[in-house]
């Protein structure tokens, strides 16, 4: 596990979609996100997602979005009550993988998620992305149904709720 660390979330901008896209054609990234230029001018300023870039000690190392999941009509998640967010993220930097940074930071930003409301939040992992998964599951998170085809590919609904996420990692 990550010793203690604060993780800062700033907002993803055009000047970052070199850094992205050098992240997403690292080998461990191919297997579970695409290697297309990553985001536009559109993409970033679309208010149903914030995106991230996250730095420990002034060191950006990876990405994080998290969404409306109410805003794209007959989304996977629209089942879930008003206010769920969805989350993805990834660690772009490979030195940093594997020290429990992911855990941390996606801890932080459930944290901040949670405070602002949010009764759920959902992620969709594929359903052979098994580090993914573990770190959800270490979080509390739980799947909830059989993995599916999505217009974004084949995921496993997974799904935590703020009661829930108070009892696993004592957020408010």
């Amino acid at each position: 596990m990550a010793p203690v660390q604060k993780y800062s979330f700033r907002k993803a901008t055009l000047r970052d979609v070199d850094l992205l896209m050098e992240w997403q054609s690292r080998p461990h990234m191919r297997a579970w996100w695409g290697t297309d230029a990553p985001y536009g001018a559109e993409e970033l300023n679309d208010p149903r997602v914030a995106r991230w870039i996250v730095s420990t000690e002034n060191r950006p190392f990876a990405f994080m979005q998290d969404y409306a999941v109410h805003g794209w009509e007959n989304h996977h998640f629209a089942a879930l009550p008003k206010g769920t967010r969805g989350i993805d993220q990834y660690i772009g930097d490979p030195d940093m993988i594997g020290h429990g940074h992911g855990t941390a930071f996606i801890a932080a930003r459930m944290q901040v998620l949670f405070d602002a409301g949010a009764p759920v939040i959902a992620t969709d992992p594929h359903p052979d992305n098994a580090r993914a998964i573990a770190v959800y599951t270490k979080l509390g998170f739980a799947a909830y149904g059989p993995p599916r085809d999505t217009e974004w590919g084949l995921i496993l609904p997974m799904r935590i709720s703020r009661e829930r996420g108070r009892q696993a990692k004592g957020f408010s």
